[in-house]
């Protein structure tokens, strides 16, 4: 198998767990996620610097041997609750994929250009989230502001 097969094949077997509870462990992580197949490794991520360092991150990977055991592992495992949380479970390529999209939807959708050097693509995307975080405060409030008004019109009819 050459070596873009087997690159393949990993990121088709590891698993991106999101919406972690702090209290949840590695330990604790792994017994949760080993019942569906052999485990090859587990990335559990903690702050590296600022005012957490040394906290969970609040999301981790785990890798499994075969895609199989993943997709069963994502199957049993997404939305189930975890100290009262419910966990996200996707592929970890799912995971790239979708905020690949969603990045560079926000981006053609504001205007933006992609550019190839790492500052600027850095700054469009800094520039892409503040714009859909704008966006997304704005169409908050239209939706306020017409709960409003259909209330208004039913306390006056």
């Amino acid at each position: 198998m050459d070596s873009n097969g087997s690159i393949h094949d990993k990121c088709e077997s590891r698993l991106y767990i999101g919406n972690l509870d702090l209290k949840i462990t590695e330990a604790t992580l792994l017994k949760m996620f080993s019942p569906f197949g052999k485990i090859v490794s587990e990335d559990f991520l903690w702050h590296t610097r600022g005012p957490k360092r040394g906290a969970p991150r609040g999301f981790a990977f785990i890798q499994y041997d075969t895609r199989e055991e993943a997709e069963l592992a994502k199957e049993k495992m997404h939305g189930r609750l975890a100290c009262g949380r419910p966990l996200v479970v996707r592929l970890a390529s799912e995971k790239y994929m979708l905020e690949t999209a969603e990045n560079s939807m926000k981006a053609s959708g504001e205007g933006h250009k992609m550019h190839l050097t790492s500052g600027a693509m850095g700054q469009t995307s800094r520039s892409a989230k503040i714009a859909a975080i704008k966006n997304k405060l704005k169409s908050l409030e239209e939706d306020s502001s017409r709960s409003k008004k259909q209330k208004k019109t039913e306390d006056t009819s």
